[in-house]
């Protein structure tokens, strides 16, 4: 017995399981990645066109606001209509608990035997749960709608985190030619390994190897910088 409770306890400490949700880490990460592609993509295009270092970096730090902006308006608008339905549905929830009491116990305690609670508990279950109305609410939210009322999400954090981690990605392939560089090489190689950091720390999140994401997320920005750099070359020759 002392075997198994040493066993079972050892178990409970340990018994932890990876971060499905992601997170505060995966949108980061990915805004940070998604500005380092286009961005990375944007200034290869522009040097392939055969432009001065003055016009790339423009190019850069305009394509750096210009999506950081468009991210965090596109992240608020997104969040902001999602809370504005989700609070809209949990005030009908709210409506039908004050107007129908009766009815929505019934449903929960239905539910309830649905996952194969016996009826009489389920009953006596519900009964205890919806004497709290918040508590019923925030039950029903959780059942039906799948959200918690007390943990919908912030329009503007999403809006700022997303500005953020899109600006810091951007930036890295500009940052060579602030501090001097006057060929593409160095931003390339700049983004090319902040690519691969990116796509390391998204493996936090998922089941693959550090080196696998990283090299996954390498290849495929390496390929889009070089194809719009082929582009540019090819656009710029023909004007």
């Amino acid at each position: 017995m002392d075997k198994e409770a040493s066993l079972h306890g050892a178990h409970r400490d340990n018994h932890t399981h990876r971060d499905v949700n992601g997170g505060w880490l995966r949108p980061a990460v990915f805004g940070a990645m998604d500005g380092l592609v286009s961005n990375l993509s944007l200034m290869t295009g522009v040097a392939g066109g055969a432009v001065d270092r003055n016009t790339i970096v423009i190019t850069g730090l305009a394509g750096l606001a210009a999506g950081a902006f468009s991210m965090a308006a596109g992240e608020y608008t997104s969040v902001a209509s999602q809370r504005e339905l989700v609070e809209a549905e949990l005030e009908v929830e709210r409506r039908e608990l004050r107007t129908f009491p009766k009815d929505e116990l019934a449903e929960l305690a239905d539910l309830y035997v649905s996952r194969g609670v016996e009826p009489e508990l389920a009953r006596e279950v519900a009964e205890q749960l919806s004497k709290d109305p918040e508590q019923a609410l925030e039950i029903h939210a959780r059942e039906e709608l799948g959200v918690d009322p007390d943990d919908l999400p912030s329009p503007t954090v999403a809006a700022v985190s997303s500005f953020g981690s899109f600006a810091l990605g951007a930036l890295l392939p500009v940052l060579p030619y602030l501090i001097g560089a006057t060929v593409l090489w160095p931003a390339v190689l700049v983004a090319l390994a902040g690519l691969f950091a990116c796509g390391a720390l998204v493996a936090r999140v998922t089941a693959r190897s550090w080196w696998y994401s990283g090299l996954r997320q390498l290849l495929l920005g390496g390929t889009a910088a070089a194809l719009t750099y082929g582009l540019g070359t090819l656009f710029g020759a023909a004007v």
